[in-house]
């Protein structure tokens, strides 16, 4: 039997072996996996939001056999098969990522299984996805499937802030105190997520409007739910002004205290777009704004969390460039000498992306 060719017998190592990104184009591609992931619950939201949850009333297929369904099944189809193809658009960004982080020069196994940990999320959540829509829509689905978003975009946060880190031991930058009071403030952020797909799911959107199918609700009027959303709202709010000033007195490091304050103005901002929408009774557009604003807060929120803490390239002793020593550098396009990740920094002072000249 013929041996089949390298790059059919593992694509990644053949393009690790002939390409070393720079730094700056391995977190760009972190970063486009992370805001594919909130793209995709914004446009889920929609499908929901207009009604659009069965424009394909089954699945793996759209209609039957089809699998794209055709024209003449109306709007409601088209918005929904535009978002189940928006998930290759998610693939392709995770897959991205994947690529660049197996390129890097030195290899980081922990970054690289991160990566592929984004991958099994968004397939597992597609999945549960399609269980959505064989369910009719049941509210109790429909949250979980929200939750698999949101730790899609934990991962992809992660994996984000790891490109830009080092491999040694991470090293507190804050006390344990702080530490407690940042974890109790993640914890609290996490019940105000989940109390918000209850909001969802008791709400006046099932998500279907051909009157085929009873849709289940949330046995609870969503004004009630909706009041207990706000009260985790204005504890999140206490604990993160909290956190600002406990970091203001023990004069923290400058990361720290600017993570909280991007996370309390974030909160301000969901929190005018949340009593506005109740207000109005919920109008689909600001309800799918406010599916952003959680995904923003809970961004920022794992933001601040992994400010309390940096992550040197090496431990204490080491030579950062030692681990790469043993393994043979690539040669560039042109017989030039491909940039080390290992060696060159990714972001001022500031946080931003550095140009790296090639």
């Amino acid at each position: 039997m013929p041996k089949l060719p390298e790059i059919a017998r593992n694509p990644l190592a053949f393009i690790a072996a002939r390409w070393t990104p720079n730094p700056v184009t391995v977190r760009r591609a972190t970063l486009a996996a992370l805001v594919m992931s909130v793209v995709i619950v914004i446009t889920g939201g929609a499908v929901r939001l207009t009604a659009s949850g069965l424009g394909c009333p089954t699945w793996p297929t759209c209609s039957g056999d089809s699998l794209l369904g055709t024209r003449e099944m109306g709007i409601h189809h088209a918005i929904e098969i535009s978002n189940r193809m928006l998930t290759y658009v998610l693939c392709a960004a995770v897959g991205w990522a994947i690529v660049a982080i197996r390129a890097m020069r030195p290899h980081r196994t922990g970054l690289y299984r991160l990566a592929w940990a984004q991958f099994w999320v968004v397939v597992g959540n597609a999945v549960w996805g399609g269980l959505t829509v064989l369910t009719k829509l049941n509210p109790y689905v429909v949250s979980l499937h929200f939750l698999l978003s949101a730790a899609l975009i934990t991962v992809a946060v992660l994996t984000w802030q790891r490109v830009a880190e080092g491999d040694a031991s991470p090293r507190p930058l804050v006390g344990k105190p702080v530490r407690q009071l940042g974890q109790l403030l993640a914890a609290a952020a996490a019940v105000l997520i989940v109390v918000g797909t209850l909001v969802t799911g008791a709400g006046p959107h099932p998500g279907d409007s051909s009157g085929e199918f009873t849709m289940q609700r949330i046995e609870v009027d969503w004004r009630t739910i909706a009041q207990l959303h706000a009260d985790f709202a204005w504890v999140v709010v206490g604990l993160t002004a909290a956190l600002w000033f406990v970091l203001r007195a023990v004069d923290a490091p400058t990361g720290p205290q600017r993570r909280s304050a991007e996370l309390f103005a974030v909160l301000m901002g969901q929190g005018v777009i949340g009593y506005v929408q109740y207000f109005t009774h919920l109008p689909a557009a600001l309800v799918d704004l406010h599916m952003f604003g959680a995904c923003l807060v809970w961004i920022a929120t794992l933001r601040v969390l992994l400010s309390f803490r940096e992550r040197p390239l090496a431990e204490p002793g080491e030579t950062p460039g030692a681990v790469s020593a043993a393994v043979p550098e690539p040669v560039g396009v042109g017989g030039r000498k491909p940039v080390d990740a290992a060696r060159v920094p990714l972001a001022d002072q500031g946080g931003d992306p550095l140009p790296v000249r090639r």
